[in-house]
């Protein structure tokens, strides 16, 4: 049975059923909510809560578990994320699973505290050092992210990596109905200590680097072959298609619906994966389309560089890409419309 949650919250409950035992961090807005409840609800099943004394030694903590085998998670926001890049790049040399959710919010430096998407590349690139992916989930609604949670934690030991779950700032902050799931007998994975050093570990000086280059490279074409996830609307007759996720899609996915109405025939790619990207949804694409178009909540424009990328890549290289940045927040259906209206008019330029 539904019942009202606030964003945080439910993620929070969601790991619990999906088997999370422990949960290492420090508190950050809009993310708090999350480790607030744990800090109560994992001793209840019988898992481990820690406010480290940084990000730092949160995410080194959360490398400890993982060693361990059991399923673990931390969440931040903006700076806290950035804290956390070397323990994810560690993470990622060593093929070990974790969830982090980042609650994004807006600015650079300490940033501010509005909801925003200003994350995106470095979440889609990797933001720490090396040659490593992470699998990052964007949900646009808080049941979508309650459903997420338990695939991202299959996903994580399915290839070894760690998932990011990219939420915003307004889906932790906002109430919605919510059906939990049900619970999962925790687990411990085969790769974990377990006392005998049964799984043998091999060092570093060990490590020929240049062939675990060559696997990691394979694992990550399997990834964008098999991983991509997307939710598309009207585009196989679209004269503009619009790419939005999280919940500025859910917007978009309003403003296309009545554009439709008024006539316009535009579509919605809303990436449920951001990274892997969706390129296979642009195959669905018609091929005598205008123009693509990126909502994003963040003031440079990020999103649209991989929009415009598969565009040119599955599409047309002569396809104009242009990008509505609306800094942060949620950008309403009648901004959307009326910035779609000076893109027809030639009032806004494609960025590419």
């Amino acid at each position: 049975m539904a019942e009202m949650m606030k964003g945080n919250i439910a993620i929070a409950e969601a790991a619990v059923r999906a088997g999370v035992r422990l949960y290492a961090g420090y508190p950050i807005t809009p993310s708090s909510e999350i480790m607030e409840y744990l800090s109560w609800r994992l001793p209840e099943v019988g898992g481990a809560f820690v406010q480290a004394e940084s990000e730092l030694a949160g995410i080194n903590m959360v490398y400890g578990g993982s060693s361990c085998g059991v399923r673990v998670l931390t969440a931040s926001s903006g700076p806290g994320i950035s804290l956390k890049q070397e323990g994810i790049s560690v993470l990622s040399d060593e093929e070990l699973p974790a969830l982090v959710i980042n609650v994004v919010r807006y600015g650079n430096g300490l940033g501010t505290l509005f909801s925003s998407q200003c994350d995106y590349l470095r979440e889609t690139r990797g933001g720490g050092n090396g040659d490593y992916r992470c699998i990052v989930l964007c949900p646009s609604s808080i049941q979508e992210a309650v459903d997420m949670v338990s695939t991202a934690y299959e996903l994580g030991e399915k290839y070894r990596v760690v998932v990011v779950m990219m939420t915003e700032g307004a889906l932790g902050q906002m109430m919605e109905p919510v059906t939990l799931p049900d619970f999962q007998e925790p687990k411990r994975n085969y790769w974990g200590f377990d006392g005998k050093y049964s799984y043998k570990k091999i060092g570093i000086f060990d490590r020929d680097s240049k062939k675990e280059a060559v696997e990691l490279n394979k694992k990550y074409a399997e990834i964008k072959a098999n991983e991509q996830r997307w939710e598309e609307e009207g585009i196989e007759d679209a004269d503009y298609v619009f790419v939005a996720y999280g919940v500025p899609g859910r917007s978009t996915l309003g403003a296309i619906r009545e554009l439709r109405a008024e006539g316009h025939k535009v579509g919605l790619i809303r990436p449920i994966t951001a990274w892997p990207f969706p390129e296979k949804a642009f195959e669905h694409i018609n091929k005598n389309v205008k123009g693509i178009i990126t909502v994003e909540a963040n003031a440079t424009g990020q999103l649209v560089d991989d929009a415009a990328l598969f565009t040119k890549k599955v599409l047309r290289a002569d396809i104009p890409v242009y990008a509505l940045p609306f800094v942060y927040g949620v950008p309403p259906i009648r901004e959307i419309k009326a910035k779609f209206a000076q893109i027809l008019a030639g009032e806004i330029k494609e960025v590419y």
